[in-house]
């Protein structure tokens, strides 16, 4: 568990990512991609679907010994709660109502983050889209682990520490890479969800709480669906910076494993990513994929070759358009 990796560095480019020019050349071989974008009509009744099971449970585990609200946090509380984060993912795309209501979306977004527990919602939609749009650069994607990462977790053991605290380099890494001044709708993402959490508690008692918290944090640490945080973007082969996922969990994920369908057309609802996948698989069916978020997990822990320095980093050219 103390094998040190080998790499000291991220690995830095210096081209462009790959996903415009692909995304160029399948629209002109396939222009019928087209008709996949827009809003998932769908979309919006799953969310409330999902939003209503958990403000069930809430009400179930608040009656229950500890050993069983600690059960049913990961067991239950983690996947629901990580497919929420998902959620808010394909809404900050503005899949939920479509382009022309994009507000609709945000607060739309805000619904989906109340079973979260931690105001999220607002954020993440301002530096998603810099992720999209400058994929690995230097300053920008919030998405690139700090230097501080790739040094100290270096170790089998480190690297599964820096697993478990995934949710808390998330949530600092925007301040430390590319700090941006506070916005209505954020002010607004922490008014609403601290005042339903302050109701929550006085409705339901600190079990309930601990529910919901405790399966927000599990559920993006050390847990099967958190492997897409690793799958994605981590370079497992050189030369490959964004990965698929082709397995049974992008039923819990909307279909966040279809990573690269998703960069090349991140106008696509995740629901409609398979055809894109079906209409040009000269395109996908070559490139490196996994079939298990689990091993990816295993694998990232246990290969002295990977660390948090194991991405594709580019320094920017012209200017940098921020959300």
């Amino acid at each position: 568990m103390g094998n040190r990796v080998v790499r000291e560095d991220f690995e830095w480019v210096y081209t462009d990512q790959p996903h415009a020019d692909r995304r160029k050349e399948i629209l002109g071989k396939y222009p019928e991609i087209k008709t996949l974008m827009g809003p998932d009509t769908r979309l919006k009744w799953i969310v409330c679907m999902m939003v209503a099971i958990q403000f069930l449970a809430f009400f179930l585990v608040k009656d229950l010994d500890w050993k069983w609200v600690l059960f049913w946090t990961y067991a239950f509380g983690s996947c629901i709660n990580h497919s929420m984060t998902l959620a808010i993912h394909e809404i900050s795309h503005n899949t939920a109502f479509g382009n022309n209501r994009a507000t609709w979306n945000r607060y739309f977004a805000m619904f989906a983050n109340l079973p979260i527990g931690l105001p999220y919602s607002a954020s993440f939609k301002r530096y998603h889209l810099d992720h999209h749009r400058y994929l690995g650069g230097d300053g920008v994607d919030v998405d690139i682990p700090t230097d501080f990462e790739g040094w100290f977790f270096c170790t089998r053991f480190r690297k599964f520490v820096w697993i478990i605290l995934q949710p808390l380099f998330y949530a600092i890494r925007p301040l430390i890479i590319n700090p941006k001044p506070i916005s209505r709708l954020e002010l607004a993402n922490v008014v609403v969800q601290l005042s339903f959490n302050v109701a929550l508690y006085w409705l339901c008692g600190a079990k309930t709480m601990v529910y919901m918290l405790a399966g927000s944090l599990l559920g993006m640490g050390l847990h099967p669906i958190s492997g897409h945080f690793i799958a994605e973007h981590y370079m497992f082969l050189k030369g490959h910076e964004t990965y698929s996922y082709y397995g049974s969990l992008n039923l819990l994920t909307f279909n966040v494993g279809y990573h690269n369908e998703h960069h090349d057309f991140p106008s696509i609802p995740g629901r409609r990513l398979p055809l894109v996948k079906k209409i040009a698989p000269e395109y996908y069916d070559d490139l490196p994929h996994y079939t298990s978020w689990v091993k990816v997990l295993y694998d990232f822990i246990m290969d002295d070759q990977l660390s948090p320095y194991s991405r594709v980093k580019r320094r920017l050219k012209g200017e940098v358009k921020l959300e």
